[in-house]
């Protein structure tokens, strides 16, 4: 029975201790792999699947941005949200330094500093979304207006229209 007791992230105790209500998906996991993998082992629809991205602004203040794991990042208009001339993505292997969190299962809830957040304002449309639940394995589902609010993110128009 205690197995199950070890499934706890971070992540997690901040919504339970908000009594942000949560579903969590698990799967099978050693090493990094792709949202859009971890959405087809799971069986979930790619536009309710978010990835978590942590980027770099000119003032070298971390910015993280949450958007639908099929889509890319507008660079400009991330930038734009955040008050910034430009951002980068932070470079794999700085994440766990900056966001406490390794590649594959960072999330935008819990991270060791609070930075400011932004989610693809698409995200407003469904009723719940997926997210990495902070460790590889995990994922969580809510809704976007409980994830903007224990991440106390906004929502932002920051997807790459091509």
């Amino acid at each position: 029975m205690a197995k199950n007791k070890e499934i706890k992230t971070n992540a997690m105790r901040i919504l339970e201790t908000q009594k942000i209500s949560y579903e969590m998906h698990t799967y099978e996991c050693d090493e990094f792999i792709d949202g859009i993998q971890i959405a087809d082992m799971l069986g979930l629809p790619h536009e309710k699947v978010y990835k978590t991205l942590v980027t770099q602004g000119n003032s070298k203040n971390y910015y993280v941005f949450v958007i639908p794991i099929a889509e890319e990042l507008d660079m400009k208009k991330a930038a734009k949200s955040v008050g910034e001339k430009s951002v980068a993505m932070l470079h794999v292997k700085d994440i766990n330094a900056v966001t406490g969190y390794i590649r594959g299962g960072c999330t935008a809830i819990g991270m060791k500093k609070q930075y400011v957040t932004r989610i693809a304002r698409e995200a407003q449309q469904l009723e719940k979304i997926i997210v990495s639940g902070g460790k590889l394995g995990v994922q969580l589902e809510l809704s976007p207006a409980d994830l903007a609010k224990a991440a106390k993110a906004e929502f932002a128009d920051i997807i790459f229209v091509g």
